[in-house]
């Protein structure tokens, strides 16, 4: 009799264990935008890095800016990963609403900006009179677009406008149904461009050099609230990055790859693969931030931002001390 018991007894342990485990996972609700650059939550999700570091992480895909922080100011959703630049216009009154006390407390990568245009542009000169869209003006990699065109002699307005076309799916489609001359897309939404015909006129670090892009940020006072489940947090997406480095796990990696970005093919996930992990401009190993990327993006809001302000100190809009504490964690 007990020999007949012993199974249904393991099973019912298990799964008493599970649902104890559950139940003590805390929940965070991270908002992103979507794209391969989320290849490190979707490994931290599928290899159970998260729920290891006591995190039940909820993701919500944002459609623009303006949802993503306006919805983190008010509490709606507890971490984003976003464009350090978005955090810093927030705090300093340049966005749709005001948030001083955002923060960055990690890296996540370069921005992989690409300028792509529709077939028939094949230079900077072939953008004249034409338009090319962004997420909004007040955006940080709507800045490093203004720069690049700068730097090929197209001044705004004069020479191209910039329709607002909402966040990377929504500039992609537009593109891809030729309603706009180019935008800036991140990596690796120029695969698919390219792989159909459309052009990559340049990057954004070949342009600027160092530039920081997506960053984990926060609201400083839930932050400090919920101290543990940010290193947490930290913890579980530098060993996602670490593990994707690792070359043992590519073809895992490409199998978690396509079944998170819809539509994608393997050759698509093969070349996101080398951008994404490229030793120039990958996912910043460690989630270690840039500090002379976040100056390049100060420099830059203070150049095109509104109200015009001097922006020269990147301190005020990271605290390493989370990073430090999961950096620890994470050995």
């Amino acid at each position: 009799m007990m020999t007949f018991f012993r199974p249904l007894l393991a099973v019912l342990l298990i799964c008493i264990s599970g649902l104890s485990l559950a139940q003590n996972l805390k929940p965070v609700n991270l908002i992103v935008f979507p794209g391969g650059f989320n290849w490190p939550v979707w490994v931290a999700q599928d290899k159970g890095l998260f729920t290891r570091q006591g995190l039940d992480v909820k993701v919500t895909p944002t459609p623009n800016s303006t949802f993503q922080l306006t919805g983190l100011i008010e509490g709606k959703f507890d971490i984003a990963m976003t464009a350090i630049d978005n955090l810093i216009a927030y705090r300093e009154g340049q966005g749709a609403a005001l948030g001083p006390d955002l923060f960055a407390f990690m890296g996540g990568d370069t921005g992989f900006l690409r300028l792509v245009t529709v077939p028939e542009v094949k230079t900077y000169a072939d953008l004249r009179g034409k338009e090319v869209s962004v997420d909004a003006l007040t955006t940080g990699y709507a800045f490093v677009l203004l720069d690049m065109l700068e730097r090929n002699g197209l001044v705004k307005d004069r020479d191209y406008t910039t329709p607002a076309a909402g966040g990377v799916l929504q500039r992609f489609q537009s593109l891809m149904d030729k309603k706009h001359a180019g935008t800036l897309l991140i990596s690796p939404f120029e695969v698919t461009a390219q792989a159909r015909g459309f052009n990559v006129l340049g990057s954004g670090i070949d342009v600027l050099g160092k530039y920081q892009g997506l960053v984990g940020g926060a609201r400083k006072s839930w932050a400090e609230a919920n101290r543990d489940s940010v290193v947490a947090y930290i913890a579980a997406f530098s060993q996602a990055v670490d593990w994707l480095y690792d070359p043992a796990n590519k073809e895992e990696a490409i199998g978690i790859f396509l079944k998170n970005q819809n539509n994608s093919t393997r050759q698509a996930a093969e070349t996101s693969y080398g951008v994404l992990l490229s030793p120039k401009e990958g996912f910043q190993k460690k989630a270690q931030i840039d500090m002379e990327g976040v100056r390049t993006a100060l420099l830059l809001r203070s150049k095109y931002g509104m109200p015009k302000k001097t922006l020269t100190d990147p301190t005020p809009y990271y605290d390493a001390s989370f990073h430090t504490e999961a950096m620890k964690r994470a050995r």
